[in-house]
């Protein structure tokens, strides 16, 4: 390598290494701000190398934005950034109180190399350039806020709205997306949208095609309209214009805004009997009667305690002193106890009688005698006395095949 370009190459290492850049823009008030971060920038500050030799690596970059001295960005601007391998934007409209100088700064996070490159814009906060007091909000359903953001795109959309306002000093408001509004999330599938409220602002009075929107016919078509969703009615007002698809406006959704008359003050607040005159002073009273809490403390403690003794004293009595089997088979006399016992069996002999009578029905197993395998006998199986020399002295010797007992 040649000497002028071995210095090159140190010195661009260095200033991309220890160099802070900075950006200044103006943000006039009213007016829509935008700035796109370009991703493409910065690879080249992570890899200066490669941008003395013409190539620009795609690495994943995310932005991290934030006011100076503070954590967050001002309350007028927001940034955006749907992934790693898109741009970044800050955009927003200032207003009267956001006069001044803000310095943001941005940390460009390489996700791939974990590299950070620090880096700050400087928007001016300027006057007014030009009145737009009459201003025209529109819906587009099928955008996001990243699509909407490049010059581009915002130069699709204005043109459109030019041919149906008749005028070409037309200028971007505000651009926002459905969600800062209260909309919904859409489903993470395709041709599913959170779509873009945008406005514009002219010094000329709106078109005819615009005012239709402030007709009665238009709101009692767009609420009939809305009683059938999913039907693709084209309410009678809309004049709607778009040379590209995504930029179709949902008519219905559109507003018109007219700030060319001062909006009255609010009324000022009225003296009631209940605010105090002026230069009046609190009079607190001299003596306050003591309140009694002896019916408070009846209500609380005394009575849920009475009556939770009284259930533990029933159910004592319940528990312990109404024990009536106990006492009734005890105090039976034995005149009762010979008539049980004269019932009993007096059922049981009828029970013998009646399994006596049965004719035409074998008789079940347990009545027939058993037969044993070493002596040949037959025991009835009603004979329950037990024979002890049938009882082997070694219960080892005995068959396990042979029943010495009677079965039941």
């Amino acid at each position: 390598m040649a000497a002028p370009q071995h210095w090159a190459l140190c010195l661009a290492v260095c200033v991309a290494s220890f160099s802070v850049a900075q950006a200044t823009k103006n943000a006039p008030i009213g007016q829509f701000f935008v700035y796109e971060l370009q991703r493409e920038v910065y690879q080249a500050d992570f890899h200066p190398v490669n941008k003395i030799y013409g190539q620009v690596p795609n690495d994943p970059i995310v932005f991290k934005c934030n006011k100076q001295f503070s954590p967050d960005l001002p309350g007028w601007l927001r940034y955006t950034q749907r992934h790693a391998y898109d741009n970044g934007f800050l955009y927003g409209t200032p207003t009267d109180e956001d006069k001044g100088k803000n310095i943001i700064e941005i940390i460009a996070i390489n996700r791939q190399s974990s590299e950070t490159f620090e880096d700050s814009l400087i928007i001016n906060v300027v006057p007014r350039v030009k009145l737009t007091p009459f201003q025209a909000e529109f819906f587009l359903p099928r955008r996001e806020i990243e699509t909407v953001l490049p010059s581009s795109v915002q130069y699709e959309i204005k043109q459109d709205v030019q041919k149906m306002w008749g005028v070409d000093d037309l200028e971007f408001v505000n651009i926002t997306s459905a969600l800062d509004q209260g909309g919904r999330v859409p489903l993470p599938l395709p041709g599913y949208f959170e779509g873009v409220y945008v406005k514009l602002g002219s010094e000329s009075y709106f078109s005819r095609c615009l005012q239709g929107v402030l007709s009665p016919q238009h709101g009692l078509q767009c609420e009939e309209l809305s009683k059938h969703p999913g039907t693709f009615m084209k309410v009678s007002t809309d004049c709607s214009n778009c040379a590209v698809a995504s930029n179709c406006m949902e008519w219905c959704r559109s507003t018109l805004f007219d700030l060319s008359k001062p909006t009255p003050p609010p009324p000022a607040p009225t003296m009631g009997p209940g605010i105090l005159e002026p230069a009046g002073e609190f009079d607190p009273p001299e003596y306050v009667s003591p309140r009694d809490f002896s019916t408070d403390y009846v209500v609380t403690v005394i009575f849920p305690f009475a009556l939770a003794l009284i259930l533990l004293l029933l159910l004592t009595y319940v528990m312990c002193c109404r024990r009536e089997g106990l006492y009734k088979r005890d105090a039976m006399t034995p005149e009762l106890q010979l008539y049980h016992h004269h019932t009993i069996v007096g059922n049981t002999n009828e029970l013998r009688d009646m399994a006596g009578t049965r004719e035409g029905v074998p008789p079940p197993l347990s009545t027939l005698p058993m037969f044993s395998t070493r002596t040949g006998e037959r025991v009835p199986a009603m004979q329950r006395a037990y024979q002890p020399d049938s009882i082997p002295l070694i219960m080892a010797q005995q068959d396990p095949n042979v029943d010495t007992l009677p079965r039941k």
